[in-house]
């Protein structure tokens, strides 16, 4: 009688349960680094939105109005482009403490001498909490 070589049946349940655990540590850490990603990106847009208006405001001397900040939309005046296209929050919006209608929302104030935009974050990035914040001319709240 010749012996047979191989795994037996329970040493391949363990090794499948063994790959099975690993892989799904692996997709809550990659799921964790993609809110961490998107909240990154957040803080980065809402930056550059805030700058390009302070360069617009510094020409203009006036705020944009609402409609100039839609989503990919360009912030410009009499030929010059201070943003070529307005970022959109990126998707999916509903990360962590966000709700499902946490967009980028700007605002201009009495007669367009200030501002505010609104935005939401999942998690703590760039050292802002995690909560729904407004960035404004004087920074980040």
């Amino acid at each position: 009688m010749k012996k047979q070589q191989g795994f037996t049946l329970i040493e391949l349940l363990v090794v499948i349960a063994i790959i099975g655990l690993l892989s799904t540590l692996a997709v809550v850490a990659l799921n964790n680094a993609r809110m961490k990603s998107r909240d990154a990106k957040r803080v980065s847009d809402i930056k550059q939105i805030q700058t390009a208006l302070e360069l617009y405001y510094n020409d203009v001397n006036a705020y944009p109005d609402a409609t100039m900040l839609a989503p990919n939309a360009a912030i410009s005046s009499s030929g010059v482009t201070y943003m070529a296209a307005v970022p959109s929050n990126p998707s999916p919006v509903t990360d962590g403490t966000c709700a499902a209608d946490s967009t980028y929302t700007y605002t201009a104030g009495t007669n367009n001498t200030t501002y505010t935009l609104q935005y939401c974050l999942g998690g703590a990035a760039g050292g802002v909490s995690a909560s729904i914040h407004t960035a404004y001319p004087g920074g980040i709240q």
